[in-house]
């Protein structure tokens, strides 16, 4: 694709004001995090610096979230400043079309496309994995998240959880009893773990006694676990769908479904996912339509809250319908398409007026 200089003269001022955009809903979203997480801070070892790593973690993620807003806002400040300097007015003077603009300024947000993929695929795992396990591993003492799985001790028994499914049950839990002098009096292996009201059940329990000089095995469908092990604990490991890719995604919900897993928040979020460059792209193109408009005193303060007002809306209609949509069981692929497509619909009518 070969860049002319009006491509790139549009693209700088949009990137600019974009990259200002962004400096300012960063600022505004580690405050409101910071916030949130002092409800935490001092407990166990959850202290400043923890606190800090916290927030600074969970920004990838948020900043994700609100990526089309923030395009949608930083193209109506860049163009708007260039309508206010009467740029336009001379690109259109020495024959520029509106098509022309608007293709000047769909091949910048080409750049937010690309950056949206790459926040999404490889930044906001990493960082939300990051965040999620060290907060937890701070505010309960014990618990460690490794490869192998879930750690955590329980009185004199070493407890290990391989995975936590989204209705709150384990998987392949192995239990490590020893005795005072540290010795391995027995292990516990159970394929699942329910908890059925406030106590656990194992479910495909092989248990292993070790003795002097042998070792003795029993088997049971299921029975009881006594535990200190709570429903709070495990939730925090269990997998959230904003913090995956859309390659994890694919993964987990095909797993989810070999275990009778509800998927649709998954599907919900995959599509959402596989969408967001189409969305980034359409935010970019509605942002067009405001900068045709007559200039008049304080016209970019309120084409800014113009484009807030409209940021804002598609990521609460963004969230109904998805919300709906799992409720009445539609399907995923147009819960996440829906909202895209109208504000499609309505940047397509204000280019038509905006010709005219």
């Amino acid at each position: 694709m070969i860049l002319s200089i009006l491509d790139r003269h549009i693209g700088r001022g949009i990137f600019v004001s974009t990259v200002f955009v962004f400096g300012v809903l960063l600022a505004l979203s580690i405050f409101i995090i910071f916030v949130q997480a002092m409800a935490d801070f001092g407990k166990f070892s959850f202290g400043l610096p923890e606190l800090v790593h916290y927030v600074v973690m969970s920004q990838p993620r948020k900043l994700y979230e609100l990526f089309p807003v923030i395009v949608l806002i930083g193209a109506i400040m860049g163009l708007s400043a260039m309508a206010l300097n009467s740029e336009l007015i001379a690109m259109r003077a020495a024959g520029v079309s509106i098509a022309r603009i608007v293709g000047s300024t769909m091949k910048a947000g080409l750049v937010f496309v690309v950056a949206s993929v790459l926040l999404g695929e490889y930044v906001v795992p990493f960082a939300e994995s990051v965040a999620q396990r060290d907060r937890a591993q701070a505010l309960h003492e014990g618990l460690q998240q490794r490869s192998s799985g879930l750690w955590l001790r329980d009185g004199e028994t070493f407890v290990n959880i391989g995975e936590v499914l989204p209705d709150l049950s384990l998987l392949r839990v192995n239990i490590y009893d020893f005795s005072d002098s540290t010795r391995l009096r027995s292990q516990t292996f159970a394929s699942r773990a329910r908890l059925q009201g406030e106590q656990w059940q194992l479910e495909g329990v092989r248990q292993s006694f070790i003795q002097d000089e042998s070792v003795n095995f029993q088997y049971a469908r299921a029975r009881i676990w006594n535990t200190t092990l709570t429903q709070d604990v495990v939730s925090v490991f269990a997998v959230v769908p904003d913090g995956l890719s859309m390659q994890q995604l694919y993964r987990y919900i095909e797993h989810l479904r070999q275990n009778s897993q509800e998927v649709g928040r998954y599907q919900l979020a995959f599509w959402q996912k596989i969408f967001m460059p189409l969305a980034t792209a359409v935010m970019v193109l509605l942002a067009t339509p405001f900068v045709f408009r007559p200039v008049r005193s304080g016209g970019l303060g309120q084409r800014v809250f113009l484009g807030i007002m409209l940021g804002l809306t598609f990521v609460v209609l963004n969230q109904i319908i998805g919300y709906f949509g799992l409720l009445y069981g539609l399907s995923p692929v147009i819960s996440a398409l829906t909202p895209i497509l109208l504000f499609l619909g309505l940047a397509l009518v204000l280019l038509r007026r905006s010709a005219h």
